[in-house]
């Protein structure tokens, strides 16, 4: 689910409307591709904290923040405000930070980072979404926002259990992957026009 990046809503009557519909409904895609394979890594390794399983943690939101440049650069050219972009590289940027460091003190630890991620990455989603509304296709990255800051709250609740798992991690990276090609999929039939 993480962080949706921003780039402001178009309107649906002028020709550049499709530029940055169509550069969303990209991102979306390889959003998906990138949730699906990490997730089933994650998954199949997920027992030990092990270094594999840091460079993955790691990587996730370096991911993210990777996204939020592309979308930042696809933004920019039709002179729409780039804020939220910035809001989530540099969170992003930080959990990835943050996940190291983590991933040294143990499960737990992992989760909080996560867990934070989560709830401050889905409030940025949900003001995106919202935000991206003319566009189209933004319904499932509104409900993105608002389930990943829930799941984030599920994340730090479950860091101090006695069964702390990474394996959550795992079905919340894939749902947001499933998020995102129902927002591809959707810019896809309206063509970046239609509400939601």
């Amino acid at each position: 689910m993480d962080t949706l990046t921003e780039s402001a809503a178009a309107t649906a009557s002028t020709p550049a409307a499709a530029s940055p519909a169509a550069a969303l409904r990209k991102l979306y895609f390889l959003r998906f591709a990138f949730a699906a394979a990490w997730a089933a890594l994650l998954l199949t390794t997920a027992g030990t904290l092990t270094t594999l399983i840091a460079v993955l943690l790691v990587a996730y939101p370096l991911f993210d923040a990777g996204c939020a440049v592309a979308d930042l650069r696809s933004a920019r050219p039709e002179g729409r405000p780039v804020r939220g972009l910035y809001v989530n590289a540099a969170l992003s940027t930080l959990t990835a930070a943050g996940l190291a460091v983590a991933a040294t003190s143990g499960i737990p630890a992992v989760l909080r980072v996560w867990g934070a991620w989560a709830i401050t990455a889905g409030l940025v989603q949900l003001a995106v979404g919202v935000a991206r509304r003319g566009l189209g296709g933004q319904w499932a990255m509104i409900a993105s926002g608002g389930i990943s800051t829930l799941a984030g709250a599920s994340f730090l609740a479950q860091a101090g259990g006695a069964d702390a798992s990474l394996g959550a991690l795992a079905g919340y990276a894939f749902l947001g992957g499933v998020f995102f090609l129902a927002s591809a999929l959707r810019l896809g039939r309206t063509g970046g026009g239609a509400k939601g």
